[in-house]
């Protein structure tokens, strides 16, 4: 690759300053790390090299190891891809150089490239850089000796803080920690690293190797008690994930055997733990996610975008109010139309109510949001519309309502002006069928509360043009979303694809399984919640209209369970009333309400679906499977319908919109990994005692017969794609 090096200069001073070159951001390639050996034994064997100071190129040090190599280990199963660095590199090489070691660190150092400046003998920074080791959240742990150097450096509580929550931190605390050992201006980074360098190797400042400090290590006793509050802490926030439990393991060895020993135990198990499944899934998200605005004949056809300097959003409850959020704090101006004063000064306080409690949390300052709310304009009218380059219509669903606010907006509003909706469920060829103005319909679904959740659904029809698809990709970005563009269709990607999921649930305990003991295995399995706390937070209402809409589009494979029907008529709406399921009180959890129970057998007798009138007798993981198995047959459907660019999208928008595990890797990745073959046979089994709810879609039976992943691209002949 052009520009991809590690250069070496030699000054009159005899200081040879080794600059890494990979932008943006001077990742650690398997070239850059080649590369730091070869100039690193160069300055060593140099006569006229009396000190080395590395640094990056471009104003950062480095952003770390460079991930696309996880990605090669992750396909090819070939661990032997992962360059050995830490003894040979950061110990052999520049920890135990013969010649003093600076680091000039500016703009970040994360990951590996901490690393590398943690294995110097001192370390300068410009104000304002990052430091951190995220390597957690990828599923392995710092494994270029980081487990070992940070706490040596900056103490065993704020080592482990910033590697188990991947926390980073500024040099300014960095400093005040020991991390780093002076902060000066960027202009005169390199000229203090040089001087820096040779006062070392004149003795006039300390020669300090980090892997043998242990001034900042507390007493053994004082350690083990840090390290166990730290793993008791790990078990509850990442119950499923094995590297916060390994990484402890590592920072233990180094603190009981020494340093050294620490190094070649975290090599060893971070080796282990690149090939693991939670390592892949998590691999798989992050590369899933920057994929998501690569959109074939729309951001590769030569457009440029528009830019959006003013929305108008149609209702203020609790969607439109979240969507005004967002756009406010990304500094884009709202005009917030409403149908009443009273329903206007709602919304006005619910996005006021947004702001400010952002402040409170000390995520915003005062003053940025004051600017945000200066850019709001609320309305009872259309007169402020004849200026606005975006409408987003966020009303009741009702065909009838949207479809009289869209043929309004194509009267009102400039012919640039792109018309989206926020509808969650409704097609949009029905929502625009009275209208001309059809290549400017879209639809910007958002995931409540909007001004939080991270997943934007943008919903193109047949007629959508490419430009408008293109701008709504731009304003996601603004707003800090992750854009997922996705064909038209009831519910679209998410709620369609999880449509299935509470009706899985409804047919266990109509068949006599706990209903506690469901939401249990699902909240183990990794989702924040199950399906019956999920049904009493979104209220009962949302889960009888919605339950309607997929009904009708799809009769053939809907369970209609009375029990949702059942609860409202004993006065219950889940969490809007607190009372559901479950029970709930401020302050507290919600707790399990068994007053439901007797409602829940009125509902098994209305559906008589007990085996011989017996409760039914299933394994946790039989639960789960009859839960997630018919989401990931939808799914087929959605991939085969060609309702996603790539099955990579509905991974991203799993997780971001249904907040399916992160380390699962997304609906499509973890139904590869338990394998079709089994989902079909599964489903297939289940469909004979059930009917069609279970029955296996055509592109999972054919994925399972051939041995296909259902990830693996549809072959033009066989998709039938919508977008």
């Amino acid at each position: 690759m052009a520009g991809v090096k590690v250069t070496l200069e030699v000054g009159s001073d005899g200081v040879a300053v080794i600059t890494m070159f990979n932008p943006p951001v001077n990742a650690l390639a398997i070239s850059i790390l080649k590369g730091l050996k070869e100039k690193f034994d160069e300055a060593a064997r140099r006569n006229d090299v009396k000190a080395i100071v590395v640094t990056g190129n471009g104003g950062r040090f480095s952003g770390g190891f460079d991930i696309n190599v996880f990605e090669k280990v992750h396909a090819t199963g070939d661990v032997s891809l992962m360059p050995d660095v830490s003894v040979d590199l950061m110990v052999n090489t520049v920890e135990d150089s013969k010649k003093p070691v600076v680091a000039a660190v500016e703009g970040l150092a994360l990951g590996g490239g901490l690393e590398l400046a943690l294995g110097c003998h001192a370390r300068i920074a410009a104000p304002r850089t990052q430091l951190g080791l995220p390597e957690l959240t990828l599923g392995v742990i710092p494994g270029f000796g980081g487990t070992q150097r940070l706490p040596r450096l900056a103490g065993l509580p704020k080592a482990v803080e910033m590697m188990l929550l991947s926390k980073s931190i500024m040099s300014e605390e960095g400093a005040k920690l020991g991390l780093i050992d002076a902060i000066v201006p960027s202009q005169e980074l390199l000229k203090v690293s040089r001087l820096w360098a040779l006062d070392i190797a004149a003795a006039r400042k300390p020669w300090l190797r980090s892997l043998h400090r242990t001034d900042k290590l507390c007493s053994l006793s004082e350690a083990r008690e840090i390290i166990k509050v730290a793993r008791q802490q790990a078990r509850k926030t990442a119950p499923n994930m094995p590297q916060h439990q390994v990484c402890l393991d590592a920072i233990e060895e180094g603190i009981i055997h020494g340093g050294y020993s620490g190094v070649l135990k975290e090599a060893k198990v971070f080796k282990e733990l690149v090939v693991s499944d939670t390592s892949k899934g998590l691999v798989h998200v992050f590369f899933a996610q920057r994929a998501t605005s690569k959109v074939p004949k729309v951001t590769d056809v030569g457009l440029k975008p528009r830019h959006i300097k003013k929305v108008a959003v149609i209702g203020g409850g609790l969607m439109g109010s979240g969507i005004a959020t967002a756009l406010l704090l990304s500094n884009v101006s709202v005009v917030l139309k409403e149908i009443n004063s009273e329903f206007l000064q709602k919304g006005v306080r619910t996005i006021e109510g947004n702001v400010k409690g952002l402040v409170t949390r000390g995520k915003l300052t005062r003053d940025k949001a004051d600017k945000a709310l200066s850019l709001l304009k609320g309305s009872l009218d259309y007169s402020d519309f004849k200026d606005v380059d975006m409408v987003i219509e966020a009303v009741i669903e009702s065909v009838p309502l949207k479809q009289k606010i869209f043929g309004e907006l194509e009267k009102v509003c400039p012919s640039h002006c792109i018309l989206a909706t926020n509808t969650s469920t409704i097609d949009l060829n029905v929502v625009g069928e009275k209208t001309r103005s059809q290549d400017r319909i879209v639809g910007a679904h958002f995931f409540s509360p909007a001004h939080v959740m991270p997943l934007l659904e943008i919903v193109r029809t047949e007629k959508t043009s490419a430009q408008v698809i293109l701008d709504l990709l731009t304003v996601g970005k603004v707003i800090k979303k992750v854009p997922v563009v996705v064909g038209n269709c009831t519910g679209f990607a998410v709620n369609r694809a999880f449509f299935p999921y509470t009706q899985g649930a409804h047919i266990l305990v109509n068949s006599g399984v706990d209903v506690f003991r469901i939401d249990r295995i699902i909240s183990n399995f990794g989702l924040p919640m199950g399906p019956f706390q999920l049904q009493d937070l979104a209220g009962y209402g949302v889960a009888l209209a919605v339950g309607k809409i997929f009904a009708s589009a799809f009769p053939d494979r809907t369970f209609r369970s009375p029990l949702v029907e059942l609860l409202v008529k004993n006065g219950r709406n889940g969490k809007n009333n607190g009372k559901g399921y479950y029970t709930y009180e401020k302050g507290s959890k919600p707790k399990p309400d068994l007053s439901v129970l007797p409602i829940i057998e009125e509902s098994r007798r209305i559906t008589n679906m007990m085996p011989g009138g017996k409760p039914l007798s299933v394994t946790d993981q039989e639960i789960l499977e009859i839960i997630l198995f018919p989401v990931v047959n939808e799914a087929c459907r959605i991939l085969d319908e060609g309702i996603v660019i790539r099955a990579a999208d509905l991974d991203i928008a799993s997780v971001l919109g249904m907040s399916f595990p992160n380390y699962r890797g997304g609906i499509v990745f973890w139904a590869d990994m338990v394998g079709p073959k089994h989902i079909y046979a599964t489903l297939k089994k289940w469909s004979g005692v059930y009917g069609d709810f279970f029955k296996p879609s055509r592109f999972l039976e054919e994925r399972a017969t051939k041995g296909l992943p259902l990830s693996a691209p549809a072959s033009s002949s066989s998709s039938r794609s919508r977008m």
